[in-house]
């Protein structure tokens, strides 16, 4: 077996639902590339923070007035659509129970801090799951800790992401970096830190960057 895995950079945020269906994309992928390559290591999967609303307060806004402002009243024409994409890959989107849009910085934080790619891979699904299932308001600490303890967290942990200034900075200054690479939407793919795939491709498209830049290594 090969002793280097693929490396797999997934800029994306937590209130994204394209970045929902990226990752079952992405976990579907990952199953082909394990199939037609028994000889490899698993990949090393990497979630990075991108924030599509950095601007909001950190106590969020209410959902009616985001969408408002931002779609206007093409709002429920547009999450359809989602819904019906969701479901393909089995999500069962429930963005009627979002009252609250979060500013997503301690949510990022949270996964910054995971001690290790398999507790970060379940964190951001338990994240997204709660907000876009269960309609969780992202935006109060106590649900932030509440969700990072289902996963195992540590409790130390948890309580330095969501206080230490050190730890938001770090975020933006990884928000920023990737607005410098050029990254201006999510989900973005990053394979091997050089082969980019933006938006939530068909899995038989990532399966596709992961052999190119397996090939390339």
């Amino acid at each position: 077996m090969a002793t280097t895995p693929l490396s797999i950079d997934v800029f994306s945020d937590v209130v994204c639902p394209w970045c929902f269906i990226g990752k079952r994309r992405l976990e579907r992928a990952l199953e082909l590339f394990a199939k037609a390559h028994p000889d490899q290591a698993a990949p090393l999967v990497r979630w990075s923070a991108f924030q599509l609303n950095p601007e909001l307060a950190l106590e969020g806004i209410s959902r009616e007035k985001y969408l408002s402002e931002k779609f206007g009243n093409r709002s429920n024409e547009i999450y359809e659509r989602v819904k019906g994409v969701g479901l393909s890959v089995g999500i069962e989107f429930r963005f009627d129970l979002i009252t609250r849009q979060p500013n997503t910085l301690k949510a990022h934080s949270l996964l910054m801090v995971a001690a290790n790619p398999e507790l970060q891979f379940r964190l951001k699904e338990a994240i997204l799951q709660a907000y876009f299932i269960d309609g969780a308001d992202l935006s109060a600490d106590s649900t932030l800790a509440q969700i990072a303890n289902s996963v195992g967290m540590a409790q130390k942990d948890i309580d330095a992401a969501l206080s230490e200034e050190s730890i938001h900075q770090a975020v933006r200054e990884k928000d920023l970096s990737a607005r410098q690479l050029g990254i201006n939407g999510v989900p973005f793919f990053i394979f091997n830190g050089t082969l980019g795939v933006s938006g939530a491709q068909d899995e038989s498209v990532l399966l596709q960057a992961m052999n190119e830049a397996l090939a390339e290594a």
